[in-house]
């Protein structure tokens, strides 16, 4: 990847860019004008509102799938929930998208990223929700939407994902995506600036193969020894759909993403007069996708279905994140507030179903939509309990310590 000059921005004129997690919920999206003018993108300091409807959309799309937890929503509803765990995938395209464009933007200027404020803001970001959640889990066996779980350290140190027993400790499993997270934001920033000691676009393209490739024989390999050898136990989702390292596609995709808007900047614009054309090739993908994953624990999708899942999310992220085209040219009501409290309706919503269900479960079964309604809001409302009990005001802490620190170390977004 060559650093481009042209791109390199005055002092005076940096700004913030994008920022998020996409896994956990949304930052503020910032542009800074340089790149603004370059990618099309209509106003700085603005939301994109086409990231903010994909997140949304990720955010509710998981929460149909876990209905399962409740019994279901009724056939009626089976359609929209059976690829819902697709919902989790969007949000690693995301998170590679965003965390990969803060990243690489100042090795694009010949700068060395602060990773001082970069991990302070990812942990003002991600634990202190994270922590509020465990502690409820933990005081509060009501909570849980399963009776066993796993020690609270594994939850801390996010290790639960490459270590757990999901037939008999269920409960805040879903925090296994959090953990691939923090594993990529403690390994991405290494990798780049390895990467950008010597950059060429050949070694680029090596590592992103690799990784493909990879991803694809180790997940085939493990699934034609466990297929074989263990199918009493939940193997699919223990050492295939869980682990960080067959988990990387989406990321890889969301990273490639970003590479391609930082260091080559003119063909990305050009290419953003195109969004809608780049968000059906993302809707004919996924079809695709969903072909491949109509048996979900088969071979044929745990090889190359990922791979194309996560090619298929990006071309839709990519299409959300101009300013121009049916995703991104204006924001859709409520998304905007969603995409906002998704990192705590994540963290909520299992939980959730499980409270609804202990004190109106016998009531709710069989009536889909009524069910789904009363699930959502309770999961809604707890969500913005925590979002501006817990998360928001971190944030806001969070812009107070990287203030006082900016004399020294530059503020990322």
């Amino acid at each position: 990847m060559r650093r481009q000059g042209r791109c390199r921005p005055s002092a005076r004129r940096r700004e913030r860019a994008p920022e998020g997690r996409a896994g956990s919920g949304p930052d503020r999206l910032h542009l800074s004008r340089r790149h603004a003018a370059v990618s099309g993108v209509a106003a700085p300091a603005a939301r994109l509102p086409g990231l903010d409807l994909l997140r949304a959309v990720a955010v509710l799309w998981t929460l149909q799938f876990h209905s399962f937890i409740v019994g279901g929503l009724g056939p009626d509803w089976s359609w929209l929930s059976r690829y819902g765990w697709m919902g989790v995938d969007l949000f690693f395209v995301l998170s590679g998208y965003l965390i990969g464009g803060q990243l690489l933007r100042p090795l694009a200027r010949g700068e060395s990223p602060s990773l001082r404020a970069f991990y302070l803001k990812r942990a003002f970001r991600i634990l202190p929700a994270f922590w509020a959640v465990l502690a409820v889990y933990l005081l509060w066996p009501g909570f849980r939407e399963a009776p066993g779980m796993e020690p609270w350290w594994k939850f801390a140190l996010f290790f639960v994902n490459l270590d757990i027993d999901y037939a008999a400790n269920a409960a805040f499993s879903h925090a296994w995506s959090l953990c691939v997270e923090e594993h990529f934001y403690l390994l991405f920033p290494a990798l780049a600036l390895l990467l950008a000691r010597k950059p060429s676009p050949a070694k680029f393209w090596a590592v992103c193969i690799a990784v493909l490739l990879g991803g694809i024989a180790l997940r085939s390999g493990i699934w034609l020894h466990d297929d074989a050898t263990r199918p009493q136990r939940p193997w699919f989702v223990e050492d295939i759909y869980y682990p960080t390292w067959n988990r990387l596609d989406g990321l890889l995709m969301g990273v490639m993403l970003a590479a391609w808007q930082v260091y080559r900047p003119a063909s990305w614009a050009r290419a953003a007069q195109h969004a809608n054309l780049f968000a059906l090739a993302g809707v004919v993908v996924m079809a695709l996708a969903f072909w491949l994953f109509r048996d979900r624990v088969g071979l044929l999708g745990n090889s190359i279905g990922w791979p194309v899942l996560s090619l298929g999310l990006a071309l839709l992220v990519f299409a959300g994140a101009q300013a121009r085209g049916v995703l991104g040219a204006r924001a859709l009501p409520g998304a905007g507030w969603i995409a906002a409290i998704s990192y705590s309706l994540y963290l909520v919503h299992k939980p959730m179903y499980a409270v609804v269900q202990a004190h109106w479960g016998s009531w709710l079964e069989g009536r889909g939509v009524v069910a789904w309604l009363l699930y959502g809001a309770a999961s809604l409302a707890a969500a913005a309990l925590l979002y501006y009990a817990v998360e928001r005001p971190f944030l806001r802490l969070r812009g107070v310590v990287l203030a006082r620190g900016s004399s020294v170390l530059p503020a990322m977004a």
